[in-house]
């Protein structure tokens, strides 16, 4: 899959693996059989499959710095992580899409990754989707906010350790479901938010100049939704 996907995008410079949520790690049965040693912990189990799947991408495509989701090590402990050797290999990815972040916290997870021998760090907003399985409209103001309070993060922690911000745009909540909002109504969204990436906050000024670039003059945040 990885090289297919390098073959589709020649010449980048990070590539995300994913790994998050991975909420059945250790109920296989080859996993079983590890856990049953007892030196092994599903922590160990996914740590080790990250190491492998980042260490496939940097021996065969030299120069791509390989992204993962940052949810599987909020829990685990800074001396495993740091034993594992993935802060080496990776950049991890801080997801959180509401409207009103926890800043504290946020900064709180920077420093313990910064700790565990992390270089850089991501975080992932998002323009789309996260409102709602079956969202047909995209609700602006809440990505909006969620945007803003990224770019709070970003100014509480040492600058040399932010890599950058993705604004994630979901299909679909899991492969089960049914599409969210499409592409085209998320644009207005996608629009504003990287107008407030770009310029580090949100002002009137960057509002004004989404609806100028995108000619939509009357446009309001508050149009949306259900």
């Amino acid at each position: 899959m990885i090289s297919q996907v390098m073959e589709l995008h020649p010449g980048i410079r990070w590539f995300h693996i994913g790994s998050d949520e991975v909420y059945y790690l250790g109920e296989g049965k080859e996993s079983q059989e590890c856990l049953s040693k007892g030196s092994t912990t599903t922590e160990h189990l996914f740590l080790n499959h990250l190491n492998t799947v980042a260490t496939y991408v940097t021996s065969s495509f030299p120069g791509v710095q390989p992204i993962a989701w940052d949810d599987m090590f909020r829990t685990t402990s800074i001396s495993t992580v740091t034993g594992s050797n993935v802060p080496q290999m990776v950049e991890p990815m801080i997801w959180d899409y509401n409207p009103v972040l926890d800043i504290d916290e946020k900064v709180g997870l920077v420093n313990k990754y910064r700790q565990c021998g992390f270089k850089k760090i991501w975080f992932a907003s998002a323009f789309k989707g996260a409102t709602g399985v079956n969202q047909a409209l995209t609700n602006i103001t809440y990505h909006l906010e969620n945007t803003k309070q990224w770019m709070k993060v970003a100014e509480s922690v040492p600058q040399e350790v932010v890599q950058g911000i993705a604004l994630t745009g979901w299909q679909r909540y899991d492969h089960f479901s049914v599409l969210c909002e499409l592409l085209p109504v998320a644009i207005p969204s996608l629009a504003v938010c990287l107008q407030v990436v770009k310029e580090g906050k949100y002002t009137e000024e960057v509002w004004s100049f989404a609806r100028s670039f995108l000619g939509m003059p009357q446009l309001d945040t508050d149009m949306c939704m259900r």
